[in-house]
């Protein structure tokens, strides 16, 4: 059952983000930080917990899962060093995450030659 929350979760998400690229103007660049932005700001507010609790990975995997967990971190280093949490606590919460991200671009660059269309 739990396979099944994620997917339909996750799938919501995606389907949303599909709508903006078919039915409005914005670029995908926007809508991927618009994203983040939701997932934080949600994340911050705590209402973003809930879904994660029901769904599990359909709500962290998608880019409102990133924007979640760097409102996450934020409030917790906050919690712990004060103001300059602020600064730390979002790199520290998503390191894994942006380091993958670093890591794999940096495979894919090196395996992969681009051609031009």
């Amino acid at each position: 059952m739990d396979i099944f929350k994620a997917f339909w979760v996750g799938g919501i998400i995606c389907v949303i983000g599909q709508i903006l690229i078919d039915k409005t103007k914005l670029q995908p660049g926007r809508i991927l930080v618009m994203y983040v932005c939701i997932g934080c700001v949600l994340g911050a507010l705590g209402l973003y917990k809930p879904l994660v609790d029901y769904a599990g990975a359909g709500a962290t995997v998608p880019l409102t899962g990133f924007g979640y967990n760097l409102a996450k971190g934020v409030i917790e280093e906050v919690d712990s060093s004060g103001f300059l949490g602020i600064f730390t606590g979002g790199l520290k919460a998503a390191a894994g995450g942006i380091s993958g991200a670093v890591a794999f671009s940096w495979l894919a660059a090196v395996f992969f030659n681009p051609k031009e269309k």
